[in-house]
């Protein structure tokens, strides 16, 4: 199967064009870093997709960083919406077989903790600009499924972390200033509020999961890709202290706030298992582990 890959230098590109490669798919990435390509570039991304003539797309490329998104959310609509009608339009005059749009969980916003576990038939409440971003960008994969029968499929993931995710997510962050304080000597470390809880997700699962979407997925459908857990932030500190070789302790610092944040966050990843047999094989303590030795690495 010949794959190409939007955004294929970030955190989940990379992770994806592994996996990829492991399960012999012919594998091709378009994006700003590696090809120098600008997804709003709408003549630019007609020229890329057709020049490939992929079975499947992976449209991973996207600002996913919620603090970034309430300072410039211009630009993040921009690339999140603009970038995504682009993509769509040129795989549908490409030919390409299938489409797996990379959403977020986020779209569905805040959800009272009696109504958890989310499923995909929960209302999606955006209360971020990212988060609209994203819902924007589903609604043209579903106008595109609609209106012209091109088989898009997307997927809402959850909490993605592992090694290689960037220090201003909250799992890679404290593994970073963790990592820090080892090499100073330190013991005090700064983060965000502690008590929110989410469901944390290996990306290793998570690139799973999109390949098994791209081949036994359902035309049109949307999949929450999760691990039907939730975590504190203050678990997943303290889990990573565990593993440190300094005596830390956490300090709530104001910069690291966001101006809205959920409390809990939980899903249910039922659809797609039922559709897919996809299901989490990695233990979390392993996922800590890991990130934490990738810090370790970051500073050597």
């Amino acid at each position: 199967m010949k794959a190409l890959i939007t955004g294929g230098s970030g955190f989940t590109g990379r992770e994806l064009q592994r996996h990829l490669t492991a399960m012999n798919d012919d594998v091709v990435v378009v994006d700003r870093t590696s090809t120098g390509l600008d997804i709003t570039n709408r003549e630019a991304v007609m020229a890329a997709i057709a020049d490939a003539k992929p079975d499947v797309v992976y449209h991973l490329a996207a600002q996913a960083h919620v603090p970034t998104a309430w300072d410039d959310p211009v630009t993040t609509m921009r690339c999140n919406v603009e970038g995504t009608l682009n993509v769509l339009d040129a795989a549908d005059r490409a030919g390409a077989g299938r489409v797996i749009l990379a959403s977020s969980a986020d779209v569905y916003g805040s959800v009272e903790e009696a109504a958890l576990p989310i499923d995909e038939s929960t209302e999606a409440r955006p209360n971020n600009p990212y988060a609209a971003s994203k819902l924007a960008a589903e609604a043209l994969a579903i106008q595109s499924f609609h209106g012209r029968g091109q088989d898009v499929i997307r997927l809402r993931v959850f909490n993605a972390v592992g090694p290689g995710q960037r220090p201003e997510f909250a799992c890679s962050g404290i593994a970073h200033r963790i990592a820090a304080a080892e090499s100073a000597n330190t013991s005090e470390i700064q983060v965000g509020r502690l008590d929110v809880r989410r469901d944390f997700i290996d990306i290793r699962d998570v690139v799973r999961a999109y390949r098994l979407a791209a081949v036994a997925g359902r035309p049109g459908a949307v999949y929450n890709v999760c691990s039907g857990t939730d975590r504190s932030i203050e678990e997943i500190a303290h889990g990573l202290a565990q593993h440190s070789s300094q005596d830390v302790h956490f300090t709530v610092e104001t910069e690291h706030l966001r101006p809205v944040d959920t409390p809990v966050v939980r899903g249910n990843a039922a659809a797609i298992s039922t559709d897919t047999g996809w299901s989490t094989e990695i233990p979390f303590e392993t996922t800590l582990i890991d990130v934490l030795e990738d810090a370790r690495k970051a500073l050597a």
